[in-house]
């Protein structure tokens, strides 16, 4: 079956404009603007297509708890669709309420997303997905007896028959049919996008402004670039812990406590920020990259003092608070999230 476009997930149509690249102060505002135009369609792999049968599967997958090990943590408790697909704290709980070193991150247009986790240990969500399930102090859940414990749930046997005609329920097929899911949970339109697509009334002059900072000025589009403002890099930022990051997965000092870029998307609803939740507020996070971060060799070269007054701060943000669309439809079954079908 032909995967879904976002279009037809949102059911908005789009305009899209030839992607640019970012220029100096001198740019063109409508060149800043093409770069960040939204793609057309979802990616999904080759050997795990886009079927409507399996993003419904996933979809009851990732809502129930019984993946977990003591049948009370679901996908869904920690990235919840009502608190932009995260979980709204600073550092995520796991099994019987264990405290987990780094911050939830959201799953919002993962389909876009390699590699995945705050470190990138996981190419593609297929692989990642059984991560937390695994994890002692995640989701507790011995993998090795899950696709038996599904199976004993009769409609789970049927409904995996039919997503994965000849393979059936199996460890590798709930991964990929959590991973089909979580690939249709794509940001709404936004009044940004709006105005990348042309209505100039979308947003305000002070976010106007707050754009061209965001390119210029204050630096942010070398990390945060694209449609889902990130360059899905990992850069050390400057945040005083002792977590090293991708440089416990790579080996490399230079990558020490460096962490994914996030996105950008919803971003005003998904505070607290970075991957240890250290600053509560858009406001600590602009202040935190004015002054540059701690100096230490693994410094990211983007990480620099920038010079922002009052007035570009409020514009900042008001620019920022563009990028958050309307919150999901909520189901009375599962307060998921309503995906058009």
């Amino acid at each position: 079956m032909r995967k879904p476009s976002i279009i037809a997930l949102l059911g908005i149509s789009i305009i899209l404009v030839p992607a640019l690249s970012h220029g100096a102060d001198t740019t063109p505002i409508e060149t800043l603007k093409a770069g960040y135009a939204r793609p057309s369609s979802v990616p999904y792999p080759v050997d795990n297509p886009y079927s409507a049968d399996k993003a419904a599967l996933g979809e009851r997958l990732f809502f129930d708890p019984r993946l977990s090990g003591d049948n009370r943590i679901a996908c869904a408790t920690c990235h919840d669709p009502l608190l932009s697909w995260s979980d709204g704290l600073s550092r995520g709980l796991g099994h019987v309420g264990i405290v987990l070193p780094r911050r939830t991150p959201t799953i919002l247009n993962a389909a876009w997303i390699a590699p995945l986790m705050w470190d990138g240990r996981k190419e593609q969500l297929e692989d990642q997905a059984l991560v937390p399930m695994s994890g002692a102090t995640e989701m507790n859940q011995d993998v090795d007896r899950l696709a038996a414990k599904l199976a004993a749930i009769r409609s789970y046997d049927q409904a995996f028959e039919l997503s994965f005609p000849g393979e059936g329920l199996t460890l590798q097929t709930v991964a990929k049919a959590l991973a089909t899911y979580e690939r249709t949970i794509v940001s709404p339109v936004t009044p940004f996008d709006q105005w990348v697509a042309g209505d100039e009334t979308a947003i305000s002059e002070s976010a106007k402004r707050g754009f061209v900072l965001f390119n210029t000025t204050a630096n942010c589009a070398a990390c945060h670039s694209g449609w889902n403002f990130t360059d899905n890099g990992f850069h050390d930022i400057g945040l005083p812990d002792d977590d090293l990051g991708r440089a416990e997965i790579l080996g490399l000092p230079s990558m020490e406590h460096a962490f994914k870029t996030p996105t950008l998307r919803d971003v005003s609803r998904r505070g607290p920020y970075m991957h240890d939740g250290s600053l509560r507020t858009l406001s600590a996070v602009i202040d935190h990259y004015r002054k540059g971060g701690l100096q230490r060799p693994s410094l990211s070269d983007d990480m620099r003092p920038i010079d922002l007054d009052a007035g570009a701060e409020r514009d900042l943000i008001e620019f920022l608070t563009t990028l958050t669309g309307a919150p999901p439809a909520a189901t009375a079954a599962l307060g998921s999230q309503a995906i058009p079908r």
